[in-house]
């Protein structure tokens, strides 16, 4: 799309040592703490793969997703892969250029002067009527699905996990942070990643400044259905209400399972 990021601080606990005794086993809270992980412990990232699924594609299963591609009357071309590479955009123009270091000649390769072209366009010029089932052709190939992971956590999942660890915000609001940036993206207009989170910081502190992680994601969220509602085809703000608002009233910022939530309607369980 046009798109998430800190992980815990792990807590020291002390152990006294007795010559004649075992050391204690550790506490509830000193087994938590050390278990803290952020999104890009491999177990959450499959939790946030899963999600932006359900948003993306109305299904769990992510990884059937690389072969997907529709125009969905966004403005921004054809939508493709696992996590919305747009024609329209630029990301799914650096993705084939990428996919075509790495595999000169392949099945899009030839699509890459149209993909230049239509860039900022949702024009099918040059790509139609072929480039939806070549799309679905290199989809069965191991390499171009590396292509979309390399890209997806280049331009998307880093750069969201590293702004939220600076933001000192836990596994929850990475992954807010990423959803946010999946379907915005972080450029300069007033609706990206950037400037919602330019927004929520005029309204509340993040961790990392001292403020309440809980107060600042909620603060986060409501610049977030702000940029929503500036764009008809993403008006819908269930995946914030039914989802990510739910888990962050739960008090789940650590986004253990089992999760349950809704998007567009549809009932969705991690267990």
């Amino acid at each position: 799309m046009a798109a998430a990021l800190l992980g815990s601080a792990l807590l020291a606990v002390p152990v006294t040592a007795h010559a004649t005794a075992p050391a204690p086993a550790p506490t509830g809270n000193a087994v938590a703490a050390a278990a803290a992980v952020g999104l890009d412990d491999p177990a959450k990232k499959e939790i946030a793969m899963q999600i932006v699924s359900s948003a993306e594609n109305s299904s769990l299963d992510w990884k059937a997703q690389y072969k997907y591609i529709e125009d969905i009357d966004d403005g921004r071309g054809y939508t493709a892969g696992i996590i919305g590479f747009c024609s329209g955009t630029g990301d799914m123009l650096d993705l084939v250029e990428y996919y075509t270091q790495v595999k000169p000649g392949n099945v899009l390769a030839k699509y890459l002067p149209a993909l230049r072209k239509v860039d900022g366009t949702d024009s099918h010029a040059g790509l139609d009527p072929n480039f939806t089932k070549d799309w679905a052709k290199a989809a069965q190939d191991a390499d171009f699905k590396k292509a979309q992971d390399r890209e997806r956590d280049r331009v998307y999942f880093n750069p969201a996990v590293q702004q939220g660890k600076s933001d000192g915000i836990g596994v929850l609001g990475q992954f807010i942070y990423y959803d946010a940036i999946v379907m915005h993206g972080d450029g300069s207009d007033s609706t990206s990643f950037r400037n919602i989170r330019k927004k929520a910081l005029a309204k509340a502190k993040t961790p990392a400044q001292g403020g309440s992680e809980t107060a600042y994601l909620n603060a986060f969220l409501d610049a977030r259905v702000w940029a929503m509602k500036q764009e008809e085809a993403h008006s819908d703000t269930s995946r914030v209400d039914t989802a990510q608002r739910v888990f962050v009233k739960k008090g789940n910022l650590n986004l253990n399972t089992p999760l349950d939530w809704k998007v567009y309607g549809d009932s969705f369980h991690i267990g």
